[in-house]
């Protein structure tokens, strides 16, 4: 009675153990987001010769300032998705007499077009609308109620 008591308890500790390293598709895991949020855009933004103010305006409060370096600004961001691959982001910001010299990172500064300085262009596209043929129930109800005839004010016509 006790080898069985042993070797169930040693087989069920293994699976336990097992389950542990396992990620099972089902199981919900959340999604960790950790410092200063960078995008191309906050980085396009940025111009050499402007102030600290102007760049802390533009990119928020740095993750790492070292007080031993006082001319370098460090912004990080990393995102683990619950359920995919982590990804990184690391944009670094030298300063020289307070004003920014230099950018190197991960995110440079993209070069704007001549012709598209200050405006961009949007272009919306709405689909076709298809209009849908009511089913028999809202047909028989419409009938009962009289709603959709044009002499009660019904809102909703089928003569489109």
């Amino acid at each position: 009675m006790q080898k069985l008591l042993i070797t169930t308890a040693c087989l069920a500790s293994l699976l336990i153990a097992g389950c542990s390293s396992t990620r099972f598709p089902f199981v919900h895991r959340i999604d960790i987001q950790q410092g200063n949020v960078i995008t191309q855009d906050m980085v396009d933004k940025l111009k050499p010769g402007m102030d600290k103010k102007q760049v802390r305006f533009v990119m928020g409060t740095p993750l790492l300032q070292d007080p031993f370096h006082e001319n370098r600004w460090d912004y990080v961001y990393t995102n683990q998705p619950g359920h995919g691959k982590p990804t990184r982001k690391h944009v670094v910001l030298y300063f020289k007499n307070n004003q920014l010299a230099k950018i190197t990172g991960d995110l440079r500064p993209q070069p704007q077009a001549a012709g598209a300085k200050g405006s961009r262009q949007t272009t919306v596209v709405v689909p076709p609308q298809k209009h849908e043929q009511p089913g028999i129930f809202t047909r028989i109800w419409r009938g009962i109620t009289y709603e959709g005839h044009p002499e009660s004010g019904g809102g909703d016509t089928d003569a489109d």
